[in-house]
This record gives C-alpha cells, sequence and structure tokens, in this order.
C-alpha cells in the first residue's frame, strides 16, 4: 500500500476516533416534551366495584345513599343507588364526584377551608362545584385517576366516611 495512502487513511481513523469520543462525552439533548401523553386511568370494573362498595358501606351504617365515579376528567363511569335513597342524592354524589376529581382533593376539606379562608369562598361560584363533604379522590399510587361521590348519609361526613371504605377495599387495585 503506498504510505501516503496509508497515512491518509490513519488520519480519516483518527478523526473518526476524536468524533466519536466527543459525541459520547457531549451533554445529552434534553428530551422533547412529549406530544403524546400516557395517564393512568380506571376501568368500567373498578369504578362499578367502588360504588358498590360505597353504597354497601353506607347501608350497613343505614343510609340510602347514591354513589357516583368518575374518571380523572370528570366524567361519570359509574352510578350506583340504592333502594329508598332519594332522588336529589343521584346530582350530589355526581357533583361531589366532579369537584374532587377536578380539585384532587376531599371535598369536606375543600367546605371547611371555603369556610375558613375569605379568599376560598369563592369556589361555590365555581359552575358545577359542590362543597359538601363525600366527595374523595380516587388514586392510582400519588396520581389522582379520579374520584367517588356519595350522596344522602345525614351529613357530608358520614358521605366520606362511606367513600373512604369504598376505597379501602380497593386500595390493592390501585397501585
Amino acid at each position: 500500500m503506498n504510505p501516503s495512502l496509508r497515512l491518509g487513511s490513519l488520519a480519516v481513523l483518527l478523526a473518526a476516533s476524536v468524533l466519536g469520543v466527543q459525541a459520547q462525552t457531549a451533554a445529552p439533548a434534553p428530551a422533547p416534551s412529549p406530544a403524546v401523553r400516557a395517564e393512568k386511568n380506571m376501568s368500567l370494573e373498578l369504578a362499578n366495584e367502588i360504588a358498590g362498595a360505597a353504597v354497601a358501606a353506607c347501608a350497613a351504617n343505614g343510609y340510602a345513599v347514591a354513589a357516583t365515579v368518575v374518571d380523572r376528567a370528570g366524567t361519570v363511569r359509574a352510578v350506583q343507588r340504592a333502594n329508598n335513597a332519594g332522588s336529589h342524592t343521584l346530582g350530589a354524589s355526581e357533583r361531589k364526584a366532579w369537584t374532587s376529581a377536578s380539585a384532587k382533593a376531599p371535598t369536606l376539606a375543600m367546605m371547611e377551608n371555603a369556610q375558613k379562608n375569605p379568599a376560598a369562598a369563592n369556589l361555590v361560584n365555581i359552575p358545577g362545584f359542590l362543597l359538601l363533604g363525600g366527595g374523595v379522590p380516587v388514586k392510582a399510587g400519588n396520581e389522582v385517576i379520579g374520584a367517588v361521590g356519595v350522596g344522602g348519609a345525614p351529613g357530608g361526613q358520614l358521605d366520606e366516611q362511606c367513600a373512604n371504605a369504598a376505597l379501602d377495599k380497593v386500595k390493592g387495585q390501585l397501585g
């Protein structure tokens, strides 16, 4: 092989090697924000199980209630209404669930905050919000994937107890 050709080949290999090392040691470019996101959500089966467990928990205490479960966007996934539950319980349970999913907080805590904090008092003016106890977020780990709302027990704190009892029953499925 011609010595000039051999020297040129070595120069090309050396340049390629240096560029490769530089590429490996350069800071990686930040990953672009994905245009399509993957989010956790709940199945219809889980939503029905939560609604049924909430109604059963209240029935065990003598309360005829309705329970509504919504997904992370506040869209209804499941509704159950106990025998003898008033028709108003359907709307109340849905609004509590929607409020809780939207705010990612229990409605009883939101109500108490609105009563104590004048700046939060205007929450009652948000269309669709219902600041009564009984709406509780459904979480998979730390991520809110929906909410359950219960209406019809003689007090929002009792509605919330039934919602929490239902979530305790399915906690193994929530990860």
